[in-house]
């Protein structure tokens, strides 16, 4: 049986070696467990829609998101017709993407005064809780998150890999409600991507509600 003083030294030696894997400008800064990427989406009728589609950044410690937040433009203040979308690297924010077709998303659709008093708080609580993994062993089928800015009402959706997974997707929906402080009250839905492709996203039915 190892000693307490050699499992010391062992745990001093893993870090030592995760620490030379760490390219030099992350020491000192707290890795993420995932590498995001942030994008956006600017409404241009005259384009094709992955023209209007434009990848900003990507970034993979607490510090450098805080950079990137606060340089970038809040989202109340984006013109209608915009997105900002926070994707794991790798993975894009489409439909089509592999990672997201079989997935759907737990949507939140805001009032339109609801812009100037919550929008801003519920998009950061939603981006905390994707990159702080805060959905426990279902953190994996995260996919990315998106906000969309329209003259009716806003919307923010968490998107999944699995839309079959209902154990995994309640559970995400469950923790969401519960990080932005929603009351037991507000129901939020979650619709599967294959049915909102094919019909407007106010009319795609509804598969779980938390």
């Amino acid at each position: 049986m190892a000693t307490g003083e050699q499992r010391q030294q062992e745990r001093r030696r893993q870090r030592a070696r995760q620490q030379e894997l760490l390219p030099a400008e992350i020491l000192g800064k707290h890795p993420l467990q995932n590498r995001w990427a942030l994008w956006f989406f600017k409404n241009d009728k005259s384009k094709m829609w992955q023209a209007n589609l434009r990848l900003i950044t990507k970034f993979s410690t607490v510090e450098d998101f805080w950079a990137l937040y606060s340089h970038i433009q809040l989202a109340s203040k984006l013109a209608a017709g915009c997105d900002y979308s926070l994707f794991k690297d790798g993975i894009e924010p489409m439909w089509e993407d592999s990672q997201n077709k079989r997935g759907g998303r737990w949507l939140i659709t805001l009032a339109k005064q609801q812009r100037h008093t919550e929008l801003d708080r519920f998009w950061l609580d939603t981006l905390l809780c994707l990159i702080g993994e805060m959905f426990d062993e279902y953190s994996d089928e995260v996919c990315g998150a998106v906000i969309n800015i329209r003259t009716k009402g806003d919307k923010i959706a968490i998107w999944t890999r699995e839309a079959e997974n209902q154990e995994g997707v309640t559970h995400i929906g469950r923790v969401y409600k519960e990080h932005l402080g929603l009351s037991q009250k507000v129901a939020i839905g979650y619709q599967a991507h294959a049915d909102t492709a094919t019909k407007s996203s106010s009319l795609a039915k509804t598969k779980f509600v938390v």
